[in-house]
């Protein structure tokens, strides 16, 4: 693997999100979540539940509902009282509509999609007609006391059930009326405080089922308003809940962190009758489960610990394998650093603010694994807040450090940075061109003389940085054939010849910037880009793919290299490509042109393209555990992947130099403890 002096970086305070709500797209392949910053991420399950579309927070607009309809449009509804439809293209809030009601605490579309209710704190259920670019008020029904927490439509689209305080009510949708109101705290005794109905569900059989703040699931006949099962499953509130298509299976979400599965199942062997048994509890959560999904094929849940978990179920897998694994995502599946190598700083992205660091450094030398003093603290040299409620889509530093550039929804800012001794300036560059926001991606040549800007449509501007602190634009790449979809990655050469940009259609198009013309396009291939970067010497663009596939790609003669053809002939290792997080960096060590360096959250990879490829009989061993190994086992544990797992979760990692690595680290537990403390449960022998 080569000897590295290793930075290793753990002041990068990021606190992710919690997940405040999920829709699985009706027959579809995507699943959509929010979190309680007001982000909203799309992720991909047929490309390895890739996350492939992140539309940044807005510290004005909270999302408390997500739903699909009309096919592939996504709506939000929050506690600002209006409605918003994203754009999946551009990546932002396409419109909106004031719900009328003040606050909106629950949203659901009908089976057709054509029609959504919404749930507001005044007490009422509104119906909108969901039309051609946008949403059209129809009417309210029936208005009570109580904000609507959740809804949900019967089947046949002909009710609606609205769980509330103390009550659940269901509303016959062409008449607008209430047609049964259920009291659900009447069979508890001595009740004195309030039960809230956390979330509700409306069987195909005219059952309704109801989650509350007693811990209990219930099962209610709504036409005769009779309680028909109840199951008290925690001591705590259980707050989500979610029904298979099938409506033979159920997951719900506590606050205590746990997640439980309900079956429909018969009451004894051949028997037609059938009871709803909870079969299955999980702990993957150490805090609040705010909603719960039910897909074709698993159970997903979402935290205030900021874990998204997958859980698939294995009476749906055809096989025991890679898709019957268990996947937790708690971090982005994109870069949140940049690096500026020859000055040796980072820029960490806040969803409001950057902060520039300078790294540390050492006279020491020392053997392998050993920990050297610092003659020199890392040193925190500029914060950049960012005006108004929008939160930071993107953000890069330039390699020599003297400039830095973000983009928020409506705005972008580029700085020019200034080091006079132990002192840092930062003045604005004034007159930016006006561009298409937002930006995408952010992308400085390797000389520092130019910014290369991702956009909408596909297409990415270039502009020229001017000393001592201007710009201008000089050119705006477009594809060839058009493209609807925003460019969400970018690599440039280091010779500043060329440059390759990925759109959400996944396509890769690369351009020459000596001409200012499309060069070609990379072959298809039927999955995301999740990393890609220009060899320095050679100019071969090496892809990594969301189903952990690796390709390269020589620019200059447009096709494959032999090597890559050989990778695909060949396979790559099962275990790695059984691997559930993507590659998000890649970079090369110019020092050894056939190592190509990659990592993903929880392993860093240095891949010899010059040593064979392993075969699956092959250990794809941890280099700790390799080192451990006699001489001779170590030979013929000899192949091109060369991993170590020491540093997790990794969110980058870079080369500084060539004998130089920084590798950017944020431990969950660094994290949660800044965190609101759980609900403690009793643990047996304690």
């Amino acid at each position: 693997m080569g000897e590295f002096e290793v930075h290793r970086v753990r002041f990068f305070g990021l606190v992710p999100a919690g997940v405040r709500c999920l829709a699985c797209q009706p027959r579809g392949a995507r699943l959509a979540l929010a979190r309680t910053d007001g982000a909203v991420e799309v992720y991909n399950f047929a490309a390895n539940y890739f996350q492939e579309k992140v539309i940044p927070g807005n510290e004005a607009r909270s999302v408390e509902a997500l739903c699909w309809a009309a096919g592939d449009r996504l709506f939000g509804a929050g506690l600002g009282g209006e409605i918003a439809e994203y754009d999946l293209s551009r990546l932002c809030v396409a419109h909106s509509v004031d719900g009328g009601g003040g606050p909106i605490w629950s949203m659901a579309a009908n089976s057709s999609g054509t029609q959504l209710a919404i749930g507001c704190e005044d007490g009422s259920v509104k119906l909108f007609q969901v039309v051609p670019g946008g949403i059209q008020f129809e009417r309210n029904l029936d208005r009570r006391k109580g904000r609507i927490l959740c809804l949900s439509w019967h089947p046949s689209d002909t009710h609606i059930a609205a769980g509330s305080i103390d009550v659940l009510r269901v509303f016959n949708v062409s008449s607008g009326q209430t047609v049964q109101r259920i009291m659900v705290n009447y069979h508890v005794h001595k009740v004195k405080r309030e039960c809230i109905v956390w979330s509700i569900a409306f069987l195909s059989s005219g059952t309704v089922v109801t989650s509350d703040s007693f811990g209990r699931v219930q099962f209610w006949d709504w036409e005769r308003g009779t309680l028909e099962e109840s199951h008290t499953v925690s001591t705590s509130a259980v707050l989500s809940l979610s029904v298979s298509e099938e409506e033979d299976s159920i997951i719900v979400g506590t606050s205590t962190g746990a997640t439980y599965q309900f079956q429909l199942l018969p009451v004894k062997a051949g028997s037609l009758e059938k009871r709803w048994v909870r079969t299955k509890p999980f702990q993957y959560h150490t805090h609040d489960v705010r909603a719960v999904a039910h897909s074709s094929t698993a159970l997903i849940s979402g935290g205030l610990d900021a874990q998204l978990v997958i859980r698939p179920l294995m009476e749906k897998m055809q096989k025991k394998g890679y898709d019957a694994a268990l996947r937790k995502f708690t971090f982005p599946h994109r870069r949140l650093v940049s690096c500026a190598r020859k000055a040796r700083l980072l820029l960490f992205q806040f969803s409001q603010h950057l902060e520039l660091w300078r790294l540390g450094s050492t006279d020491e030398t020392g053997k392998d694994g050993e920990v050297l003093p610092l003659c020199r603290m890392p040193e925190h040299l500029v914060q950049l807040k960012s005006k108004g409620p929008e939160h930071i889509y993107c953000s890069c530093v330039s390699p020599c450090g003297s400039w830095v550039a973000y983009s928020t929804a409506s705005r972008f800012h580029l700085y020019r940075v200034e080091y006079k001794g132990d002192g840092v300036s930062v003045k604005k560059v004034p007159k930016v061109p006006k561009l298409l926001l937002p930006a995408y991606q952010l992308q400085f040549a390797s000389d520092s003389g130019s910014l290369f800007i991702a956009s909408a449509r596909g297409s990415v501007h270039v502009l020229q940085l001017l000393e001592p602190g201007g710009c201008k634009h000089l050119h705006m790449f477009r594809p060839p054939s058009g493209c609807p979809e925003a460019v969400y990655l970018l690599a440039v050469s280091a010779d500043g010849h060329w440059l390759a940009a990925v759109g959400g259609d996944w396509a890769i198009h690369i351009y020459n910037l000596k001409c200012f013309k499309h060069h070609c396009t990379v072959p298809m291939y039927n999955c995301a880009v999740t990393a890609l970067a220009i060899h320095p010497i050679t100019n071969n663009l090496v892809i990594a793919y969301s189903d952990q596939q690796l390709f390269e790609f020589s620019i200059p003669e447009k096709q494959y290299t032999a090597w890559s053809r050989m990778v695909q002939n060949s396979g790559l290792h099962k275990a790695w490509l059984e691997r559930d997080s993507p590659i998000t960096h890649i970079t090369f060590n110019p020092k050894n042109p056939s190592h190509i360096l990659l990592h993903d959250i929880y392993m860093f990879c240095v891949l010899d393209k010059s040593l064979p490829l392993p075969d699956n009989s092959a250990l794809l061993m941890n280099q700790s555990t390799l080192k451990q190994l006699p001489e001779t086992a170590r030979q013929r544990q000899l192949h091109a992947f060369k991993i170590c797992k020491k540093f997790q979760p990794l969110l980058f990692a870079d080369l500084l130099d060539e004998n130089c690595l920084v590798m950017v680290e944020r431990p969950i537990m660094d994290f949660k403890t800044q965190l609101p403390l759980p609900i403690q449960q009793k643990k047996f022998g304690t």
